[in-house]
């Protein structure tokens, strides 16, 4: 029997994963079965619900990491995705907290290497951060960097030149050097990328610690007939970093009409980004911040938000 192709797509929080893979799916060939695993550091998943309409299968393994506290259902999600769809590629997106080279080390371990392809893993950095020394400094960023076969700058789109020369000057001095180097915009990612050769995995590898990023999660699901007013919507979102202090992260599918559901996505810096999708199982909202008291007031607010329950 062959081996199954699968890439690993690694990031941190906010670099454009989900974005990136839906680019990659409605590329792919069309008389081919793609499967995704999706990793999320929260407890309830949003980027599933986002790439159920890609056209691919799609599993989710929510609440840690899979470097680390939900790491033993990687094997298990992934032998049972094998054997009950038969795919010709499986597609890995790591959470952003990720310790991304423990994953791959998983992914050649004896069973489950026996019945998989390793091919590159992709790692998206957005080109301002990557500059930054103090994300460099990170071990986790720095570990998503450093396994990289492909290292790709996203958010091309929003950076200046200058910024995008600095991290193509840095990504090539990197030591061993990159199969691919590229920036992107809007997550256009090459998918003849995914067939470059993966590095070998390393004979030897310092055992890295646990992830320890301080960080919490809060997730709150809603029934499918839960319809959200636009207006107390934005009003929300747009004061969320004043009562949620530290806030790095916020996405949600929410019903927003009859027939209107919208992806909502927001990291730290940055602005909100709302994009309709077809995801009508459920509305879903997610936060990712240092740990506080905010859970129940932005419990009330997203309550107080909803404009009407319909069949």
């Amino acid at each position: 029997m062959p081996r199954v192709p699968v890439n690993l797509l690694t990031g941190f929080l906010g670099t454009g994963k989900t974005t990136a893979l839906l680019h990659l799916l409605a590329h792919k060939p069309a008389d081919e079965i793609w499967a995704v695993i999706v990793n999320e550091f929260g407890e309830i998943g949003i980027d599933g619900a986002v790439l159920s309409q890609g056209g691919a299968e799609v599993r989710e393994i929510a609440g840690g990491c899979l470097c680390c506290a939900t790491g033993p259902q990687l094997p298990i999600t992934l032998a049972k995705l094998i054997r009950e769809k038969h795919p010709q590629r499986v597609l890995i997106e790591a959470s952003g907290l990720a310790h991304a080279s423990n994953v791959v080390d998983e992914l050649r371990r004896a069973p489950l290497g026996e019945a998989l392809d390793v091919q590159a893993s992709i790692t998206l950095v957005d080109p301002r951060q990557f500059i930054d020394p103090n994300y460099r400094r990170h071990p986790i960023y720095r570990d998503q960097v450093e396994l990289a076969d492909v290292l790709v700058a996203s958010k091309g789109d929003v950076c200046d030149d200058a910024t995008l020369a600095e991290f193509q000057q840095q990504a090539e001095a990197l030591f061993p050097p990159k199969t691919r180097i590229a920036a992107v915009a809007h997550g256009a990612i090459d998918p003849a990328w995914l067939t470059l050769p993966a590095r070998p995995a390393a004979r030897y590898r310092p055992r890295l610690p646990p992830a320890e990023s301080g960080m919490s999660s809060a997730g709150w699901t809603f029934e499918p007939g839960v319809c959200f007013d636009l207006e107390r919507i934005g009003t929300l979102l747009r004061t969320l970093p004043e009562h949620v202090p530290g806030l790095v992260r916020a996405k949600a599918v929410l019903r927003m009409g009859p027939h209107t559901w919208l992806w909502f996505n927001w990291v730290a810096g940055g602005e909100w980004a709302a994009t309709e999708v077809a995801w009508r199982r459920d509305s879903r909202f997610e936060l990712i911040a240092p740990a506080g008291e905010w859970a129940s007031a932005v419990e009330a607010a997203l309550g107080q938000a909803i404009a009407s329950v319909m069949a």
